[in-house]
């Protein structure tokens, strides 16, 4: 029988399984419930009939988090609006005005543009991924260039972003974590910490250069020559994480198609976003509620985008009231996606596994090398469990004492934190952020892992080198 206060260890187990299982048979909804169940039946003492039932338990669970089920809820309605703004024509009048201007004309201006939209949007990441893989997708599939490529740039600038410009959730939390340590004037020592924030600045680079050049490697290289040679924006046999009902949704007929159809319901994201942070931080952005702000703000583009199509004669109420539920309906497979990755992600908090990885990387720890171990550990746990704020909450208060003890530099070590918790999140196939790059983009999910992968793991050594001689000089 099995034990898991004696035997730690096992706490690893269920996300290795999952993780593992997902990168070799691409099968991530078999590859979470497998993971689960092998968790859940250690902690029923070896019992797999229990562990079943007890699999079942962990995602009702899910939903007693409030957090947890607006995030759930707002992946589904999203489906909505693409509903929405594809029916409308305003998809194809907003890909009908930029081309006829001439704004976006090449593979390069196309996505140095989805980079500029990505990056101005630093309030939210989910936000961000949201409309950066909405609008560019149709533009992005005109010009041939693959859905891997979209799903990658929209991933590699929503949490580097978010983290390196802290007008939002992100901040406000880390700032919180430091001052439960003591820190004075923690918002402070975190803005001071930008500076040796290596894997944001890497990932942000090397999203930089590969635009600029146009050079590819690994898999990503064979994604876009198939997209430019072959047109196929999507390998033969991929599974897109939304469906096509949704993605390729034919205009009205005998509508214009204008751009303003589409360009409305976005403004209105991002404007309700910002009110919902604001109204929910007391007046303080910062302090806002993300997982809340994000609902609202979806809610909202729906009843405005609803509205305007009524008025303007578009659609009748019955006609979008049948859309709505076929866009919801769209979007079911990622609101499933989401639940088993919270709940394997709540499975990791119920055995420890942060605490375990975290316990034996302390162990290893020298003051030089201190910052570049908590980067890895940092990384390694939120890879594991595919959140970098659970990640944060169980760091912080380990590394922040360490460092304390051995009188080192804050600043690399907070850094070095931030980081980590960026990298192993955005390379893990269970991140909320990962699994939304996907469905915004219409990717594969694991065509999107695979093919981010090699890039994550770049500037993540390169980050690495960073902290290794932050510590050592």
């Amino acid at each position: 029988m099995f034990n898991i206060e004696l035997s730690p260890w096992l706490s690893v187990i269920p996300p290795l399984v999952a993780i593992t299982l997902a990168v070799l048979y691409r099968q991530v909804y078999a590859a979470l419930v497998i993971g689960l169940w092998s968790g859940s039946t250690i902690l029923a003492g070896g019992h797999p009939l229990r562990g079943l039932a007890d699999t079942v338990n962990l995602c009702v669970r899910v939903f007693q988090d409030p957090g947890n089920t607006r995030v759930i809820l707002f992946s589904a309605l999203i489906g909505a609006v693409i509903a929405f703004t594809q029916r409308s024509g305003g998809m194809q009048g907003f890909i009908n005005y930029v081309s006829s201007r001439q704004l976006i004309n090449t593979r390069r201006r196309a996505q140095f543009l989805a980079v500029a939209v990505g990056a101005s949007i630093p309030i939210e990441s989910s936000i961000n991924v949201l409309i950066t893989g909405t609008v560019f997708r149709p533009i992005f599939d005109r010009l041939h260039i693959s859905r891997e490529k979209l799903a990658y740039l929209c991933d590699s600038i929503s949490a580097p972003v978010c983290a390196m410009i802290p007008i939002n959730a992100w901040g406000a939390y880390m700032a919180g974590l430091l001052a439960t340590q003591g820190i004075d004037s923690p918002m402070q020592v975190y803005l001071k910490a930008l500076l040796y924030n290596f894997y944001p600045i890497f990932a942000l680079a090397l999203v930089f250069i590969l635009v600029l050049t146009q050079r590819d490697f690994f898999a990503m290289r064979v994604a876009e020559k198939r997209a430019r040679e072959e047109g196929k924006v999507l390998r033969d046999g991929a599974t897109p994480l939304i469906s096509s009902e949704v993605t390729e949704l034919a205009p009205k007929p005998g509508i214009a198609y204008k751009a303003s159809n589409l360009i409305v319901p976005v403004i209105t994201l991002l404007i309700m976003m910002v009110a919902g942070m604001l109204i929910t931080g007391g007046g303080r952005f910062v302090d806002g509620a993300g997982s809340t702000s994000v609902l609202w703000a979806v809610l909202a583009a729906i009843a405005v985008a609803g509205m305007k199509y009524r008025v303007s004669g578009i659609m009748h109420f019955d006609e979008m009231v049948q859309l709505f539920f076929k866009g919801v309906g769209g979007l079911v497979p990622i609101a499933v996606l989401m639940m088993l990755a919270f709940a394997i992600g709540q499975l990791c908090r119920d055995m420890g596994t942060g605490t375990y990885v975290a316990s034996i990387a302390q162990k290893a720890i020298s003051a030089r090398l201190l910052p570049m171990v908590l980067f890895i550990t940092t990384g390694l746990i939120a890879f594991s469990t595919g959140t970098s704020w659970g990640t944060w909450g169980i760091m912080v208060p380990i590394g922040i004492p360490v460092v304390q003890q051995m009188g080192g530099d804050l600043l690399p070590v907070v850094a070095a934190m931030v980081s980590g918790g960026v990298f192993g999140d955005h390379c893990s196939p269970i991140s909320d952020t990962t699994l939304i790059s996907s469905m915004a983009s219409a990717a594969d999910h694991m065509d999107h892992v695979n093919t981010q992968l090699p890039y994550a793991l770049a500037a993540g050594g390169v980050a690495a080198v960073g902290f290794l001689l932050v510590g050592l000089f």
